[in-house]
């Protein structure tokens, strides 16, 4: 089974996602099958209570894979035998799934878009039984790919015009490190060193040499030169293998003043960095860049503002969220018809239970209130009708109608939104301080907050 990928990215073989579920997903389908309750019109919405501590935005990604996810969503002959030998569910349930296809709508945020504590950024509708089967991939892929965008965005917030490079793929699941590649794209990184990334969405990719190179050879001059030789004089050179400064000496005395840059992987970064620029000045190399690796932070990255540095290269930090591993979002059936008729009315559901997890009934829309000055000042929710005047300023946009995926954008495109989206929040949505989220979620009359 193939699909196409996002926007630039190649056609790629994309298995089902049938199983990336939970069992009580399936337990609830047949539940819900023998109780005639199935075929009841529901509305499920993707939101989180609260954004990590001290972040001030949260930033939309993984739409696309989620639409992939759901067009292969199917579960075939291999899977419904699994299904059949472990008794997971029964035979009726069993037929049902056979035919499974999604038929319903999806509305979101656009990918790229930023968001805030009960922003509905995803919401899916159709028969309860076809929409809870997709809570969990949806959720899987939506929980990672945004708080990997959001520790990006923060990041590249920090370097400035400075370009960031993704290689954060030895830190994490082989298949996690690609979709962490995608999701660092969006948020603003300029290119990635996973070369899976790189085929499958067409981001940038870029790479030299490791210091198991240099301790290959019988001296670290010698490394230089077999690396020069082969990649040219526009390379990176690893100068802290050894000695630093020797090392800058011996890189520009081969491959002469146009040596592409020198990277720097441990130390003082700030300290080594201002030497290291002095030097490569020194001896006329004044065109090399400097590219700084190490654990870096968006606030290492931000420590650094006032060093020599060209380019800074993220893994760890970036592929586990900087702290925040996953976004924390939900999905919560928020309305459902009042029987199975197709024409009977919606009606609000919401759990209302203590301890924080409660959450807000109705089919919901969402815009963003702007200032005099263009600048947003706050999300309003609600439910029923817009109001006139936040009607030009609505969120959600359609991508799926009947089970058919209606958006296919270009990563770019998608970079480019974010990139604009967070440019149009308070210049507090920048600060790497601890604070409350920049614009406060506002809900219209006939809702309430959770």
């Amino acid at each position: 089974m193939t699909t196409a990928d996002l926007g630039r990215g190649r056609r790629v073989g994309v298995p089902s996602t049938a199983l990336f579920t939970d069992q009580y997903e399936l337990t609830m389908l047949q539940a819900a099958l023998k109780a005639g309750t199935a075929g009841r019109r529901s509305v499920f919405e993707v939101f989180t209570r609260r954004l990590p501590n001290g972040r001030r935005y949260g930033v939309v990604a993984g739409t696309g894979r989620v639409l992939d996810a759901v067009e292969n969503f199917r579960f075939e002959p291999d899977v419904l035998a699994f299904l059949r030998e472990k008794g997971i569910v029964d035979g009726a349930t069993l037929d049902w799934l056979a035919g499974y296809r999604f038929s319903g709508d999806i509305w979101g945020y656009p990918e790229g878009e930023v968001y805030f504590p009960g922003s509905p950024i995803l919401r899916v509708e159709g028969s309860f039984a076809e929409c809870v089967l997709l809570e969990t991939v949806i959720l899987s892929i939506l929980n990672h790919d945004s708080a990997i965008a959001a520790a990006a965005s923060r990041m590249s917030s920090a370097a400035g015009d400075r370009p960031l490079i993704e290689m954060g793929a030895r830190r994490t699941h082989e298949l996690a490190a690609v979709a962490a590649s995608r999701a660092a794209y969006i948020g603003g990184f300029a290119s990635t060193s996973d070369l899976a990334a790189g085929f499958r969405y067409d981001i940038p990719t870029v790479g030299t040499s490791a210091h198991a190179f240099t301790l290959l050879h019988d001296s670290e001059r010698d490394a230089f030169r077999a690396q020069v030789d082969s990649l040219g004089g526009g390379t990176t050179l690893l100068v802290d293998t050894y000695d630093v400064a020797e090392a800058v000496r011996t890189a520009v005395e081969i491959a002469g003043p146009e040596l592409g840059a020198v990277r720097i992987d441990s130390g003082d970064l700030l300290l080594v960095a201002h030497r290291v620029r002095q030097q490569l000045d020194e001896l006329g190399a004044t065109g090399t860049k400097i590219t700084v690796t190490s654990d870096l932070d968006e606030y290492a990255i931000a420590s650094l503002a006032a060093a020599p540095v060209d380019s800074y290269g993220v893994g760890t930090q970036l592929v586990t969220g900087s702290g925040h591993p996953t976004a924390s979002m939900v999905y919560k059936l928020v309305a459902r018809a009042e029987s199975a008729d197709p024409g009977a009315p919606l009606v609000p559901v919401a759990k209302k239970s203590t301890g924080g997890k409660t959450s807000v009934g109705g089919r919901k829309w969402a815009a963003r209130r702007l200032d005099a000055y263009g600048v947003a000042e706050a999300e309003v929710v609600g439910t029923g009708e817009v109001p006139e005047e936040l009607a030009g300023q609505q969120l959600l946009v359609p991508l799926v109608e009947g089970g058919e995926v209606l958006v296919r954008e270009p990563l770019d495109v998608v970079r480019d939104r974010h990139a604009a989206a967070r440019a149009s929040l308070p210049l507090s949505a920048t600060q790497l301080s601890r604070g409350e989220p920049v614009l406060p979620t506002e809900y219209a009359p006939g809702a309430s907050g959770s």
